[in-house]
């Protein structure tokens, strides 16, 4: 019987989704809730509160914080796409998720995911214009440009988003409706799949490779040229200022690219799901979490504006 399209070998179209999540019984699922639950509350707190610092302070309306800010907005969205539903079937029974519901969730985990991505190359190119043009640094990088380097992050996460959403729900899902993971990803989708599978593979390497070498290559170039300028610097303490806020941008690359290259950008990945979850984990929940933490602590004039945030609130 051929496989009717988006649905199961009796020709009717596939409804819902079973996400399985992690394997466990009650206390298993309990702790994992409080686990989640915590994760989750930390980086919307974490990344709300970034975005609620830089708009009110006068001191961080500057690109490299307008940025900043921006990568708040997206941590705490692809957060909130994926972790209320994850959090909900650790307390249910049925795990389920509507057709509709799982291709929406792919969507705009697909776009901010993306978004994020080209965002941080975008970050690392305004670091270089400020470290090695900063005489021209205030024309290149006025107000418009900011907004434009935004709004093409936007449109390459678009693009990228309808691409995969179109090319794997288009697939004739008609092995099982379980999802072998706690939210809709397109590897464990795949595995769904009762069709040839190769050019969504070749899709989803050859593009998320090309944005993930692509973007990493502009962040290696641009630091190459930052630790130049930053080597040639006469002040210990104007190196040391520059390679302090540098660092924190590095270590928050470091953490999602290598993450994300080793779940989305590497030949295999589709089939190693128990490692998926986990790395999934990872970069969906720990590093929006730990982002705030990197900016905050590693950054003198954030950890001033909170302390005078605070210091209002209190005065009042």
């Amino acid at each position: 019987m051929t496989p009717h399209r988006n649905g199961t070998l009796s020709g009717k179209p596939l409804q819902e989704f079973v996400l399985e999540g992690f394997q466990g019984g009650l206390q298993t699922q309990a702790l994992l809730f409080a686990l989640f639950l915590a994760l989750y509350l930390a980086a919307v707190l974490g990344n709300l509160t970034m975005i609620v610092v830089i708009t009110l302070d006068a001191r961080l309306h500057s690109p490299m914080y307008f940025f900043l800010k921006n990568l708040s907005f997206l941590d705490l969205c692809y957060s909130s796409v994926i972790y209320p539903k994850a959090l909900a079937n650790f307390l249910s029974s049925a795990k389920v998720i509507s057709f509709g519901g799982c291709a929406s969730q792919f969507f705009f985990f697909s776009l901010m995911a993306t978004m994020e991505t080209l965002l941080l190359a975008v970050m690392a190119y305004d670091r270089f214009l400020a470290i090695c043009s900063p005489l021209n640094y205030p024309i290149t990088m006025c107000p418009s440009a900011c907004a434009h380097l935004v709004l093409g992050c936007y449109g390459g996460g678009c693009l990228n988003a309808i691409l995969q959403t179109s090319f794997t729900f288009n697939l004739p899902f008609c092995s099982s409706n379980h999802i072998n993971h706690f939210f809709c990803d397109v590897p464990p989708l795949l595995l769904l799949a009762c069709a040839d599978t190769a050019i969504n593979e070749l899709v989803l390497f050859g593009i998320c490779g090309l944005i993930i070498v692509g973007t990493t290559l502009g962040v290696l170039i641009s630091y190459a040229y930052i630790t130049v300028t930053i080597l040639r610097m006469r002040s210990g303490a104007g190196r040391h200022k520059l390679f302090s806020t540098c660092g924190s941008h590095m270590t928050a690359v470091s953490l999602f690219y290598g993450t994300v290259f080793v779940m989305y950008a590497q030949p295999g990945a589709v089939e190693s799901m128990e490692q998926g979850k986990v790395v999934s984990v990872f970069y969906t929940l720990v590093i929006p979490v730990l982002n705030p933490l990197i900016y905050s602590l590693r950054n003198k004039e954030v950890k001033e504006a909170l302390w005078s945030l605070g210091h209002k609130h209190t005065a009042k």
